[in-house]
C-alpha cells in the first residue's frame, strides 16, 4: 500500500512517468526508494519529502547539532547507528528549539529525545533503540544519510577517550599489546579495538579537530612527545610512554605504505582518512634520527573551499593592486616567503579569480594541494624523472595562456619560466626568501641575468601568516609608550588609541589567537627598479628603492592589522623579526 501511495507521488509530484515506475518494478528484488536514488531520478532530499507527506514525520534538511547533547554515544555502539542510519539527540533547550516540541510531552519544557531516521520503514531498529535507551517521548525527523553519519561520527568523536586516557589504559596492559603486536604481521588486519589503532586514530581525529596543519611525533631518549602545529605554532598534545614508541611508529608506516621493517633510511608515503564530512589527505615523512624515526604528518583538508583573493587579508589598495597585474598577458608574478607562509594558497586564489573557459591554465606542483576545475594540473614525479623543468618543456608545448610553477627551484626551471614570459605568457611562480627584494638576489645568484629579469618581471609579492586574535576572549588595553614606539606612531597619533591582546577560551583551546590571516610586501616592478636591477642586484639597494616607490613593508603592513584590532604586535615582530 505505501509503495503505491509513494509511487502515486513520484507520478503526481515529481513527473516520474508510469513507464519509467513500471521498469523499476521489473528489476530484481526490486526497492522504488532505493532504484529512483540510485538512478538519480529524483534527489534523496525529494524522497524524503516524499516519505515526510506518507508517514507524517517532517523533514529537516539541516540538524541543528548546536541545539543538541549527544551524550547517548556510550550507550549506542556505533556500528548499529550507521548500520541503520538512525541517531537519537537529546535537546539542550527545548523551549526555544522547535524540533524539540513534542505534543505527547507530559511535561513541557522538559528535555524531549529528537530520533533522526532515514528509513521510516525501519521500525525493528527504532524500537531497539528507543528500549536501549529507555526512551518514554521523543520526537521522529527524517533527515539525509550524510547528515545523519556525519552526526554519528561527530558524536563518537566528541564522547570518545582523551589521548590521555588511552595511553593509561594501554598502560596497564602493557606487556598484553606488545605481545599481540608481534603477533600480527600487519597492523591493518588488527581490529579497530586495538589499542594502539584507536590511539593512532585518536591524534589524528584531534588534530583535525583543532585545525592543525602537521603532527610532530618525536623520539627522545627517555621520553616521546607528540606535538601539533596550529595556526603555525607548535603545541604539545601528548607524551606517551617510550616503549609504546615503535607500536605508534609502525602503525602510521602501515598506513602510509611505508617500508615497516627499514628503519635505516628516510621514507615518504601518504594515506587518506575521513572524518565526518571531511576528507583529508595526509603526507608522512619518516627520518631515522639518533632515539628512534621521527615522523612528520602534514594534513590537508580536501573538503575545505578554496580562500578566494578578498579573504586573504589583502588591503583594498593591495588587492586592487594584485586584480589589474594578474590581468596582464604576460610576464612573472613571484610570490615568496619560508615554508608554511601561504604562497600555495594565494596562487590558488589568485588562479580561481582570473580562471574561465576562453584562457588555458596549466601548473606543475609539488605535490597538487587542491583540485581546480577547468586548469591542467601535473605532479612531478621524481622518480620517473618528471622534474620541473622537464614538465615545463612539455607545457609550453600545450598552447597555454597561464603557467603556474610550484617552484623556481634550479637555473633551467627559471630559464624556461623567463622565456615563457617573454614570449607571451603570464607566469605565476614561488620562491623561498624572506623579503621581495631578497628574491631578485636568489634569481642572480642561480644564474638568470639581470636583463632577463628585467624584463620578464611583474612583481614579487612577499607574505607571512600571522594569527588572528579570537573574538571570543580577546581583550582591550592601552599601549604603553613602547609599544606605540614600536608601532612607529607619534604621540599624537597614539591618543586615545585601544589595542588588543590575546586572552584564551575553550574556543581558541586557550591559545588567545583562531585563524590566521596574510600580511603581504608587494614590490611592483617600475622603470626605476628595473633599471637599478641591469646596475645591482644588491637587495638593501633593491628594497630602498622601492621604499621610495611607494611599497608598504611586511612589518608595516602588519601593523596596520594590529591598528584594526585583528592580531597583536607580539604576532607582527615573531613573523617579521623586526
Amino acid at each position: 500500500m505505501i509503495s503505491n501511495r509513494l509511487t502515486d507521488i513520484l507520478y503526481n509530484d515529481y513527473g516520474v512517468s508510469e513507464a519509467a515506475i513500471e521498469e523499476l518494478r521489473a528489476e530484481p528484488g526490486a526497492d522504488i526508494a532505493e532504484l529512483v536514488i540510485k538512478k538519480q531520478i529524483i534527489s534523496e532530499s525529494q524522497l524524503l519529502e516524499a516519505y515526510s507527506r506518507l508517514y507524517d514525520i517532517p523533514f529537516v534538511p539541516r540538524l541543528p547539532v548546536e541545539e543538541f547533547s549527544m551524550e547517548f554515544a556510550r550507550k549506542v555502539s556505533i556500528q548499529f547507528l550507521k548500520k541503520f542510519v538512525i541517531i537519537p539527540l537529546e535537546c539542550q533547550n527545548p523551549e526555544t528549539e522547535i524540533l524539540c516540541v513534542s505534543p505527547e510531552a507530559e511535561s513541557p519544557g522538559q528535555p524531549t529525545t529528537v530520533i533522526a531516521i532515514n528509513d521510516p520503514a525501519a521500525f525493528q531498529p527504532l524500537d531497539d533503540l528507543v528500549r536501549i535507551l529507555k526512551l518514554t517521548d521523543y520526537q521522529l525527523v527524517l533527515a539525509t544519510r550524510d547528515a545523519i553519519l556525519s552526526l554519528i561520527n561527530m558524536a563518537y568523536d566528541s564522547s570518545r577517550d582523551t589521548a590521555q586516557q588511552l595511553v593509561a589504559d594501554m598502560e596497564e596492559n602493557g606487556a598484553d599489546i606488545i605481545s599481540e603486536i608481534e603477533e600480527t604481521a600487519d597492523l591493518l588486519d588488527d581490529t579497530s579495538d586495538a589499542p594502539i589503532i584507536k590511539l593512532v586514530n585518536h591524534i589524528i581525529s584531534q588534530s583535525v579537530k583543532m585545525g592543525a596543519s602537521d603532527i610532530h611525533i618525536e623520539p627522545y631518549q627517555d621520553s616521546f612527545k607528540i606535538r601539533y602545529r596550529v595556526d603555525g605554532v607548535l603545541y604539545d598534545f601528548l607524551s606517551p610512554p617510550k616503549w609504546m614508541q615503535s607500536a605508534l611508529i609502525s602503525r602510521i608506516k602501515v598506513m602510509s605504505k611505508m617500508n615497516i621493517a627499514e628503519k635505516r633510511l628516510p621514507q615518504d608515503g601518504r594515506f587518506e582518512v575521513k572524518i565526518g564530512d571531511q576528507s583529508i589527505d595526509i603526507r608522512v615523512s619518516s627520518i631515522p634520527i639518533t632515539h628512534g624515526e621521527r615522523i612528520v604528518l602534514r594534513l590537508l583538508n580536501k573538503s575545505s573551499s578554496l580562500l578566494q583573493l578578498p579573504d586573504l587579508g589583502l588591503s583594498n589598495e593591495k588587492l586592487e593592486q594584485v586584480k589589474a597585474m594578474i590581468r596582464l598577458s604576460h610576464g612573472i608574478i613571484l610570490v615568496t616567503g619560508p615554508t608554511g607562509s601561504g604562497k600555495s594558497t594565494t596562487l590558488y586564489a589568485v588562479l580561481s579569480r582570473i580562471n574561465s573557459p576562453d584562457i588555458n591554465i596549466i601548473t606543475i606542483e609539488d605535490p597538487v594541494e587542491y583540485q581546480l576545475k577547468g586548469v591542467g594540473q601535473i605532479q612531478i614525479n621524481p622518480k620517473i624523472e618528471l622534474t620541473f623543468a622537464r614538465g615545463l618543456r612539455s607545457i609550453v608545448r600545450q598552447d597555454p595562456d597561464v603557467i603556474l610553477i610550484g617552484e623556481m627551484r634550479d637555473l633551467e626551471t627559471a630559464e624556461i619560466g623567463v622565456q615563457s614570459a617573454l614570449t607571451g605568457h603570464l607566469v605565476f611562480s614561488t620562491l623561498h626568501t624572506n623579503d621581495s627584494a631578497s628574491a631578485i638576489t636568489r634569481l642572480v645568484n642561480i644564474g638568470v641575468e639581470p636583463f632577463l629579469i628585467s624584463s620578464s618581471l611583474i612583481a614579487v609579492i612577499a607574505q607571512r601568516l600571522v594569527r588572528v586574535l579570537c573574538d571570543a576572549c580577546k581583550e582591550a588595553y592601552t599601549p604603553d609608550d613602547v609599544t606605540i614606539q614600536e608601532l612607529g606612531l607619534a604621540p599624537e597619533q597614539a591618543a586615545g588609541l585601544v589595542l588588543y591582546r590575546a586572552g584564551g577560551c575553550p574556543k581558541c583551546f586557550h591559545s588567545g589567537y583562531k585563524g590566521r590571516v596574510g600580511i603581504y610586501e608587494i614590490m611592483e616592478m617600475k622603470a626605476a627598479l628595473q633599471n637599478l636591477i641591469l646596475k645591482t642586484h644588491d637587495s638593501h639597494q633593491i628594497k630602498n628603492e622601492s621604499l621610495r616607490q611607494g611599497m608598504t613593508t611586511l612589518y608595516q603592513d602588519g601593523v596596520e592589522k594590529v591598528l584594526h584590532g585583528i592580531t597583536t604586535i607580539e604576532e607582527i615582530l615573531r613573523v617579521t623579526q623586526t
